[in-house]
């Protein structure tokens, strides 16, 4: 497979460039038709009964202040995204899965009502609103005052959303009544639910809510794509999670056999996709082969010219040095015909101490004369002669103070000389010993083949397990709960403890500091040191290498697949798979994320919800405990039609997943039927539009008079209600 048909490229996303929609509201004017509101955590959905598709937007208004005229503005929904500053400023009316910021839901409610053109000082229209099942009797108490006392809506109904959406996908005939029987599965963004349904009625005290959704599984993916790149170029949000769980994200039949099967990293590899961020190439002037070659041609003639100052330079330096080497040839013959005084006078005026000062300058310049002809006549040098030193062995009271100097040097030098010739024959004779030691390990090899490899192969097997004991060491004491951070730990209070027992007399007298004086400190040293000696593991790689390269060279079973560099490569080539890398300059490379286990893994946390470090169970086990509370009978008719809802439920492969979870925990001649809502995101407003249209619709919400009597916390008992009745 092509690596670039798993490309996935991240949308961009824009503002829309329509302007602000006008409904026309005089075809609803005192018709009594009802509105619909589908309050969503994430998405805001409203309009009247009648129309075949809702306005929507996001769920969330920001109070911001503009720069240029300095007015207050509230700003709603994708209109947030004009203003960087807003953003900052932007609240939901929900916090998690309960609704608490009523401000928030009031500015949003004034601005979908401005939306569809309502210009009367009052909601004169039946409303009808989503909720979640288990909503607290405060959040519904304070949403009722809101339409009753702000808006003044003749009658309220709360609808749970799982059931408004299996309505719309299980309507009856007209003039029947709603008696389906199932099982919703409703997929929201802060929690999921498990809503029974018996003859048409939800049976809320047999209902589970798990508190994981939407916003929980794209907050775990962004923390796993933060740690596998955590230092990602561009911006990762809560948005391009969304996108990339919606599109690449699916659930695994059987996640433990995927997760094995991924363990071959070329499957590992196949099934990653991989997602592409935005990025700006560097602009780069684009020349043609004519002015490259051109470019190369004036590159090559500065190189000829900067050789050719050089070796003018050099001719100048040599012709400067020749003239000054003659001219103290031609000083020094002088000193046989001018007298001691004028020859003292002489020296001291060319910058001279002595005789020997001249002779070694002389020297010096014959020397470097005769290397630079050699050089420029592309000859070898000579080997180097031996010095002479004919003051050493002159008695002292023979020679003068002059002499007396020179003598002291000759001496240093000497050594030097000494010095650097028993250095050459150490080379020597370690060479010596080095072939000697070769020429015997040669022979034991055509001796005993099997022999010398084994005793070879124990040798690396020696080094590459101090190189992982090293290696662990290392990791240890990143922990600070591991015993080898506790072992540090008190090595280095034992030192403090042994410092403060010092005496403090000796102290503050500066007493002569003896550490290192003993090997045992350096010991200790190296247990406290976080990082091992690089110098023992630099030796130890060196070493390896070479015994490598001589099983290599002789051993025929010895292949680059028993190397250390090989299986340390073969034990990371999971993580090389899991996260390729890129050269530094590709930065069309650096701006991908490749998305691979973390496909099923996230959707997986559905099921274990311990996973991502919630204590909570999982869907099939809140099933399980559902069915433990009815009949075979009843569970019967409750996995005949297993209802899925939200967008969530539209991701691959959930079908099967809860298929192979249901089928171990019910009897096998139980029939499983798995079916997903047409439109699993508008069939909640849509199913609330259906039923309002019904003669049932008009007993089913609180009007004016019964929340004037009863107030605001007032329930009606119906089939899509958030009550606890029975069947």
């Amino acid at each position: 497979m092509d690596a670039t048909e798993n490309i996935v490229r991240l949308p961009i996303y824009s503002l829309p460039t329509q302007p602000l929609q006008q409904q026309l509201y005089d075809p609803y004017r005192d018709t009594g038709v009802p509105l619909i509101i589908d309050n969503g955590a994430t998405t805001l959905r409203w309009g009247f009964a009648t129309s075949s598709t809702p306005f929507s937007g996001q769920n969330a208004i920001a109070k911001y202040k503009e720069r240029k005229t300095n007015k207050p503005l509230l700003l709603f929904g994708e209109g947030i995204d004009t203003e960087s500053g807003a953003r900052s400023q932007a609240r939901a009316p929900w916090e998690g899965d309960v609704l608490l910021n009523f401000d928030a839901l009031e500015n949003a409610l004034d601005y979908a009502f401005i939306q569809l053109g309502i210009d009367t000082p009052t909601i004169n229209h039946p409303v009808f609103m989503t909720e979640r099942i288990a909503t607290p009797l405060h959040s519904r108490a304070l949403t009722s005052e809101l339409m009753f006392e702000l808006y003044s809506v003749p009658s309220l109904t709360f609808c749970t959303d799982g059931l408004a959406s299996f309505y719309q996908n299980h309507r009856p005939q007209p003039g029947t009544p709603f008696t389906s029987d199932g099982l919703v599965l409703s997929f929201n963004t802060a929690s999921t639910s498990v809503i029974p349904i018996l003859n048409g009625k939800g049976i809320l005290s047999h209902a589970k809510r798990i508190p994981w959704g939407a916003a929980h599984a794209s907050d775990y993916l962004l923390k796993l794509i933060q740690l596998k790149y955590p230092n990602f170029p561009s911006k990762i949000g809560i948005p391009q999670t969304n996108w990339m769980l919606q599109s690449v994200c699916e659930f695994a039949p059987d996640y433990p056999a995927k997760l094995r099967e991924l363990q071959d990293p070329i499957k590992l590899k196949a099934s990653e996709r991989i997602v592409q961020f935005p990025f700006a190439l560097p602009v780069q002037d684009e020349k043609s082969e004519e002015e490259l070659a051109r470019a190369a041609e004036r590159r090559r003639e500065q190189g000829r010219k900067l050789q050719e100052i050089a070796a003018k330079n050099r001719m100048e330096k040599l012709a400067q040095k020749e003239t000054d080497l003659q001219y103290l040839l031609d000083l020094r013959e002088a000193r046989s015909t001018d007298s001691k005084r004028e020859w003292a006078s002489k020296l001291q005026s060319e910058g001279f101490d002595s005789d020997t000062a001249l002779d070694d300058t002389i020297k010096k310049l014959e020397l470097y004369v005769k290397k630079a002809r050699k050089k420029e006549a592309g000859e070898a040098d000579e080997p180097m002669e031996e010095p002479s030193f004919p003051l050493i062995d002159t008695p002292d009271a023979d020679l003068d103070e002059e002499q007396l100097k020179d003598k002291k040097k000759q001496k240093l030098i000497k050594a030097g000389w000494e010095a650097r010739m028993r250095a050459r024959k150490e080379k020597e004779r370690e060479r010596e010993e080095k072939e000697r030691e070769e020429k015997r390990e040669e022979e034991e090899r055509l001796a005993d083949l099997e022999g010398w490899a084994s005793h070879l192969r124990h040798q690396q097997q020696a080094l590459m397990s101090k190189i992982k004991a090293r290696s662990r060491r290392k990791a240890a004491l990143t922990d600070r709960k591991s015993a080898a951070a506790q072992a540090r730990m008190k090595n280095i209070a034992n030192l403090a403890a042994d410092d403060n027992k010092a005496p403090k007399k000796k102290r503050k007298t500066g007493g002569e500091d003896m550490f290192g004086a003993d090997d045992a400190d350096w010991q200790i040293y190296r247990k406290i040191s976080i990082t091992a000696p690089s110098s023992d593991e630099e030796d130890d790689i060196t070493q390896l290498q070479v015994i490598e390269n001589k099983l290599l060279a002789h051993d025929p079973t010895f292949t680059d697949q028993n190397t250390h560099a090989f299986l340390t490569t073969q034990r990371s080539a999971l993580l090389s798979a899991f996260r390729p890398t890129y050269e530094e300059g590709d930065i069309e490379g650096h701006t991908r994320i490749h998305l691979s286990v973390e496909r099923w893994r996230v959707p997986e946390t559905y099921f274990s919800p311990n996973m991502a470090g919630i204590d909570s169970a999982g869907i099939d086990e809140s099933i399980q405990n559902i069915f433990n509370r009815f009949s075979e009978s009843e569970k019967a008719r409750l996995v005949k039609n297993i209802f899925l809802t939200g967008t969530p439920s539209q991701l691959p492969g959930i079908i099967p997943r809860l298929h192979n979870s249901l089928r171990p925990i019910l009897d096998p001649d139980i029939p499983i039927q798995i079916v997903r809502a047409a439109d699993p995101s508008l069939d909640a407003w849509k199913g609330m539009a259906s039923f309002s249209q019904t003669p049932e619709a008009a007993t089913a919400g609180v009007t004016r008079a019964e929340y004037d009597e009863y107030g605001p916390e007032r329930i009606k008992r119906w089939w899509g209600g958030n009550w606890n009745g029975s069947v």
